[in-house]
């Protein structure tokens, strides 16, 4: 992945859950490390030889495969046979630590070739497989080499799968011990089918490795994947040279992702004894990712419980120094009557961590808990008129309403908990994450409180000036809502996308459309409000026809099903009174001589082009003197 590197003491402890769990592959590819791909000429120093030794050792050591990546493709000239031995030399460094299996990568990388090469190859993936096959054979004997196409999933194929030319030349030139690395349909596979598997491999002429990137968080510094493996049905595992993922750029929070990995791996495709119980949602007769999820989640509670401080157990030489003075298990402080009693950390439960998955669960899915707020959080917002206007669906709405609060609350109480967990490593990998969902929690929550006229929240929540955890995203949050497309790829459906709208001038062949948005909001409004007895107001002759704006005081909104709103004004509205025999007191016109009105339909949510139209208006009015 893209980001920090993990430590060696990491890669340590991840070879000895692949053991425990049955896994067998590591492969090295840390995009950051430089003389794995800027520097991918450089040899090692003796320093990270020492490193890299350990570890390969370590992998040894509990049975797992340790593959070591390059990538050479940012700026590699592949007819150069210079280039060639630099990267078979650096190779024979790291076959002398002891590493006997490799992995070529050329995955995002530029596809076009420089001027030496187009001479010297036929194509980019000519030029790629040249090198990879010298390579494999300058390496002799290994267990395990990798190639990773640039052209790595479906999505990238031109035209596609069956008839790319890159993906069939490397499938026909590739030697055949050289197994080829595919993510599926998409960088970020949503699901991988059958179907698609035996497609690619038609092509290829060989079963492909999948480098899963379902947990792969390096795209979204917001986002973290705690969910199962899922959407891969255990059918693929005999259509598959095996499986690699791409995990969340966190090393403690992999524990699902791993956890859950291995218990796929372990399914039957036969129908056999199965690792796991099918929930009565699977549909795959040998795993169910929720039960893989629970018995995940409940080996990681362990972990989460268990302190990652060591103890101080070191005996010290004698010594004439004071000691220092120490925790000796005296017995703490016991408030008195009256005062305030102490504070007593609640344990972490089984229950907490799978609110914790729920909340940060894949990405293309958000978990049970989550859609279940959020469908609620919409739902007392498009009913909120009941929270404050006895209706049929006040009863309901307090209700939900109640219901949205508690699932808040186990949400701060999950983090509270969670803050208070002995393994602090776990929680520091974790503790931005959760500090961000618990802040946009309080928003949602103060929010509702607001609808249902509890208190003043809102002043959070609507402030022209707000403090700055009461907005989210920094530059890049306000790049993505200036453009048309923002919230279309949301997870939560429910919704309605953020629509694009259209404000323009008015003209006269717009009076009928005009009529007929005030004729529909005065019939919305019946039943509201008194009825009057007294004639019709200025701004209704205004919206009727009867009236005509004021030349460039004119306005109306637009969206993708026609007109949606209008903003009328009058910069003298004195003459307008007489015509409709309105009375209104000459005072009244000396001080406030200008006016204007405005309706929007309700199927415009956004507040913005009201505002927008307003601004035009009074800007309009002003210039007119």
């Amino acid at each position: 992945f893209y980001g920090r590197p993990w430590t060696m003491d990491q890669r340590e402890d991840l070879f000895k859950r692949e053991q425990k769990w049955g896994l067998n592959t590591y492969l090295y590819a840390p995009k950051d490390d430089y003389k794995h791909r800027m520097y991918w000429r450089d040899l090692y120093s003796a320093e990270e030889a020492e490193q890299l030794i350990a570890l390969i050792s370590a992998a040894k050591q509990h049975d797992v495969e340790f593959i070591y990546a390059i990538s050479p493709g940012l700026d590699i000239t592949f007819s150069n046979p210079k280039e060639v031995a630099a990267l078979k030399r650096k190779l024979d460094q790291v076959r002398e630590f002891g590493c006997r299996s490799f992995s070529l990568l050329f995955d995002d990388i530029e596809t076009e070739m420089c001027p030496a090469d187009k001479q010297a190859f036929s194509s980019f993936a000519h030029a790629q497989v040249a090198i990879t096959n010298s390579v494999y054979q300058h390496l002799g004997e290994l267990e395990t080499f990798l190639f990773c196409p640039t052209d790595y999933c479906a999505a990238f194929c031109t035209p596609n799968v069956s008839q790319s030319s890159y993906l069939h030349t490397v499938g026909e030139k590739l030697l055949p011990g050289i197994d080829i690395l595919w993510t599926g349909p998409k960088v970020v596979s949503h699901k991988i089918s059958v179907e698609s598997i035996e497609e690619v491999s038609l092509v290829l002429k060989r079963a492909p490795v999948i480098w899963d990137n379902i947990h792969a968080n390096d795209y979204d510094p917001q986002r973290l994947f705690l969910g199962p493996f899922k959407d891969r049905p255990t059918e693929l595992i005999p259509k598959l040279r095996g499986v690699l993922t791409n995990p969340n750029c966190e090393f403690y929070p992999n524990f699902v992702a791993i956890h859950t990995l291995a218990t796929w791996c372990k399914a039957t495709a036969d129908g056999g004894q199965r690792d796991v119980e099918m929930g009565d949602e699977e549909q795959d007769p040998c795993y169910s990712p929720q039960r893989a999820l629970t018995l995940a989640l409940t080996d990681w509670l362990q972990e989460f419980l268990s302190t990652d401080q060591p103890g101080a157990r070191i005996k010290k030489e004698s010594s004439d120094e004071e000691p220092m003075q120490t925790d000796m298990g005296e017995s703490s402080y016991v408030p008195g009557p009256g005062e305030n009693p102490l504070y007593t950390a609640e344990p972490l439960t089984l229950d907490d961590l799978k609110l914790l998955s729920e909340l940060f669960y894949l990405p293309y899915e958000h978990g049970p808990t989550a859609r279940t707020m959020l469908r609620e959080l919409d739902w007392l917002r498009n009913h909120s008129p009941a929270a404050t206007a006895e209706t049929d669906k006040t009863a309901e709405w307090c209700s939900r309403a109640q219901r949205f609060d508690d699932m808040c609350e186990a949400v701060v109480q999950m983090f509270n908990r969670l803050s208070n967990a002995p393994n602090r490593s776990i929680l520091y990998d974790l503790y931005n994450y959760i500090c961000d969902i618990k802040s946009g929690v309080g928003l949602a929550r103060a929010y509702v409180k607001t609808l249902g006229g509890q208190g003043q929240p809102s002043a959070q929540l609507m402030n022209a000036d707000p403090e700055p955890w009461g907005f989210r995203g920094g530059l890049s949050g306000e790049f993505q809502r200036m453009l048309p497309c923002h919230g279309n790829r949301d997870l939560f459906r429910h919704p309605p996308m953020t629509a694009v709208y259209c404000i323009r001038p008015y003209c006269p062949e717009d009076k009928m459309e005009v009529q007929r948005i005030f004729r529909e909001m005065q019939r919305a409004g019946e039943g509201k409000v008194p009825l009057m007895t007294q004639p019709p107001s200025i701004c209704d002759g205004l919206s009727a026809g009867e009236v005509s704006p004021s030349p460039q005081c004119a306005l109306v909104l637009e969206d993708d099903i026609g007109m949606c709103g209008y903003a009328l004004a009058l910069t003298d509205a004195k003459p307008a009174a007489a015509k409709i025999q309105r009375a209104v007191s000459d005072s009244v016109f000396e001080d406030f001589p200008s006016l204007f009105t405005i309706q929007v339909l309700p199927r415009v949510t956004d507040p913005s082009p009201a505002k927008r139209m307003i601004g035009r208006l009074l800007s309009s009015i002003r210039s007119s003197g």
